[in-house]
């Protein structure tokens, strides 16, 4: 099929990858604009844009695709079908109609729950059991349209963000790809008005550990977070991420170091901290970490 491919972060990058080995013909691949980044603050293009023109593709990125220039120039490109994997732009309605076949959209959850911006993150942080990616045909709501084809997939005891996010790019790559195979012979599913759920984007505001919450939410929120925001809780001043941790045994005062190697009360049970890291230094496990750190047992972390 003639394909306008339209996303942005890392996650669409394994799907532009499986669309051009399908042998698929990519028109054109919008993403968003190049911004600045690192501490010369230079413009770097998005993951998707870099790809992009590895691969040799036309890349556009306008800022905005509700004016009649953009829109017209969408709509020459004379596409089959539009896929859409977290662009970061609403598509206006002369967009979702340009296309021969309409826009296809991935989104990394069983809709209809996690709707919106963060679905990954949420299903973590809310202890969901499962997850995965569903093919949807875009409407005007937000991930609102009706369904063509949904992947399921546990959700690990010890898995972050990070993680599932990995697996799921590689499931939505793969899924869409047999959804294009099959189009002539898929159904659209209308999403069910029971089970809607928002996934709200994350605010940095959530972030601060809040160790006399359960132990399990704790957990959850560490490996939700992770990597970004990074949960976080404060030690002699300094701000420390954690990024990993798994669910122990054991009893104290919420924020109470109970050992070295950093099990951790909660307000019930506690937490094993598994990676952690300090303002301007890498990421590291928690015995390289507590080397050089060392958080005493007995020490109260600050919690809220």
């Amino acid at each position: 099929m003639r394909i306008v491919f339209m996303g942005t972060p890392d996650f669409s990058v394994a799907v532009l990858d499986a669309l051009v080995a399908a042998g698929h013909e990519i028109a054109a691949v919008y993403c968003q604009p190049p911004r600045p980044a690192g501490r010369g603050k230079k413009e770097r293009p998005t993951p998707v844009h870099a790809r992009a023109l590895d691969l040799g593709l036309e890349v556009r990125h306008p800022p905005s695709l509700k004016t009649g220039e953009a829109q017209a120039a969408f709509a020459a490109l004379a596409a089959d079908v539009a896929v859409v994997v977290a662009y970061g732009l609403i598509l206006p309605q002369a967009i979702l109609d340009a296309p021969a076949r309409g826009c296809l959209n991935i989104h990394a959850s069983l809709l209809p729950r996690w709707r919106g911006a963060a679905p990954i993150h949420r299903a973590i942080m809310a202890g969901d059991a499962q997850t995965g990616v569903c093919i949807m045909q875009m409407d005007a709501g937000l991930d609102t349209g009706p369904v063509l084809l949904r992947r399921e997939t546990d959700i690990g005891a010890g898995e972050t963000t990070a993680m599932l996010h990995d697996r799921l790019s590689v499931m939505g790559a793969e899924a869409i790809v047999a959804a294009l195979r099959e189009l002539d012979h898929l159904t659209p599913v209308p999403q069910p008005e029971d089970g809607v759920t928002y996934a709200a984007k994350i605010d940095k505001g959530e972030a601060r550990i809040d160790w006399t919450r359960p132990a399990v939410e704790v957990d959850r929120q560490i490996r939700g977070l992770s990597p970004f925001p990074g949960a976080w809780f404060m030690h002699k001043d300094a701000r420390i991420k954690v990024l990993g941790s798994s669910l122990a045994q054991g009893d104290g005062p919420p924020g109470a170091v109970l050992d070295a190697g950093l099990r951790i009360a909660c307000g019930t049970g506690a937490v094993q901290l598994t990676r952690l890291q300090r303002a301007g230094k890498a990421a590291q496990d928690v015995q390289v970490f507590q080397s050089g750190v060392q958080i005493a047992p007995g020490v109260v972390l600050e919690g809220e």
